[in-house]
Parts: structure tokens; sequence; C-alpha cells
């Protein structure tokens, strides 16, 4: 296996664990998705001997993430389960991937925050004028009140309220229309047919009514979704929007 080389490190380049793992896989140009643990663990422990004087709230942070690093490697170096399939196996790199992503998307928002800085830290803005601040002004339409105009506005309302209730009247009746049709009554309909003939097509349920409404339909459907639950059924669909084949099940002897 060939070394990496290892790069020269400074404490006062990193701001965290992260910037660190970071700048070490940029520096070994490793993919961010399949990270050999082993060598960056042990790029990272070499750095942690060089911390001796740092603040210790700081290299804290560090410890952490070194104790992380070893136990990914212990993970990774267990043999897999007996019977697993290692396909279906969480990867313990995951979640340390997952974190350096997000810092990599924050550490490039940040440096586009910076370079915008840099070219618009000098640029003063001025102010929108108003237009008395101009010495302009507005002349502002006259606001009379046209007892016509109001007349036919308060008849204009109240015909769209009349439209509106004579609309609500109209959907009372069809509710009420709708709930005369029952589940249950029409899954006795359906089971009476199919007995009769032993096995139809759904079309056929309404064979003798010359006008068929929606709901009718939805009820039956609702009435052969019942029957199939019930096991007292069976429908056969062959493709979608196809005819529904439905006959009586038979008992097994």
């Amino acid at each position: 296996m060939a070394e990496h080389i290892k790069p020269e490190l400074k404490i006062r380049h990193f701001e965290g664990p992260l910037d660190l793992l970071f700048h070490l896989i940029e520096k070994n140009d490793i993919d961010i998705y399949d990270i050999p643990i082993s060598d960056i663990t042990a790029q990272y422990m070499e750095f942690l001997g060089k911390m001796q004087s740092l603040d210790m709230e700081v290299a804290s942070e560090f410890l952490v993430m070194a104790a992380t690093l070893v136990h990914i490697k212990s993970r990774m170096m267990l043999p897999g389960r007996k019977g697993d399939d290692e396909s279906l196996e969480e990867d313990p790199r995951e979640e340390l991937v997952i974190s350096l992503l997000k810092y990599k998307r924050c550490k490039m928002l940040a440096g586009e925050l910076r370079q915008r800085h840099d070219i618009y830290a000098d640029c003063v803005y001025r102010l929108p004028s108003t237009a008395a601040d101009m010495d302009i002004k507005i002349s502002l339409p006259p606001q009379e009140f046209d007892p016509e105009e109001f007349r036919l506005a308060t008849e204009n309302v109240a015909k769209r309220n009349e439209m509106r209730f004579a609309d609500i009247s109209s959907k009372i009746t069809h509710i009420l229309k709708r709930d005369k049709l029952s589940v249950k009554e029409r899954m006795k309909s359906v089971w009476l047919s199919i007995t009769k003939r032993g096995r139809m097509f759904f079309h056929e349920l309404f064979a003798n009514k010359k006008e068929v409404e929606k709901i009718d339909r939805i009820v039956s459907f609702l009435a052969v979704l019942e029957l199939l639950r019930n096991n007292r059924i069976c429908a056969e669909q062959k493709k979608p929007f196809d005819v529904i084949l439905i006959e009586e099940k038979r008992s097994a002897e």
C-alpha cells in the first residue's frame, strides 16, 4: 500500500476538528464518501501530539473527534456478523461523512460571504428619497360620495348573496339525496345479482338503468369492496381501467 505524504500541520490554521479532517482529506486527495479511516486516524493522532501547548478547552474538541475516529476504526476492523448481508450493514463512517459534508457546505458559504464583504465593504448606499424631500407636490384626486353608485353597489352585493344562498340550498338537496343511498343495501342487491348469474362484469350492475348517477357508481364500488373484504366474492381486472369481472367465491370442497 502506497504511503500518503504527511502534510506539515500548524495548529493556528484550523478552527476545529472538522476543519482539520477536511484539510487532511483535501491534502491527500481522498474521496469524502470513501474515507480510509486508518490513515486519517494515524495522521490525526500525529497532529494531536503537537497540541500540548494548546488551550485545554479547545483541545477537548479535538480529543472528542480523536475518540470518534478510533471508535470508527475499531468498528471497521471487526469482522461482519455471520449470516448478515454486508450490503445491508450500516457503514460506521456515514455519520462522519454527513458532518464533513455539512461543514464543507458551511465553509463554501462563508467563503462566498467573505468575498462579497471584501467587494462591497466600501460601498455606501443612498436611501430612497420621498416626494417631500424632492419638493414634489402630489395632488390627490377628489373623494366625493356618489349616492347612485353606492345604491348600485349595494344592489350588486344583495344579488350575489341571493345567488349564494340559492346555491347552498341546491347543495343541501344533493346531500340529502346522497344519504338515501346505503352501502349495506347496495351490498344486498349486488350479492343477489352475482349469486343469480354466478359471474358478471361491474358495469352490468347498471344494465337495467337508463341513467346512472356518479354517486350510484361510487356506492356500488364500495359495496363490491366490502364483499371482497368479507371474502364473499372474487374480482379480477387484467389491466388498469379495464373491465372488472366479479364472481361468487366458492368454498373449497
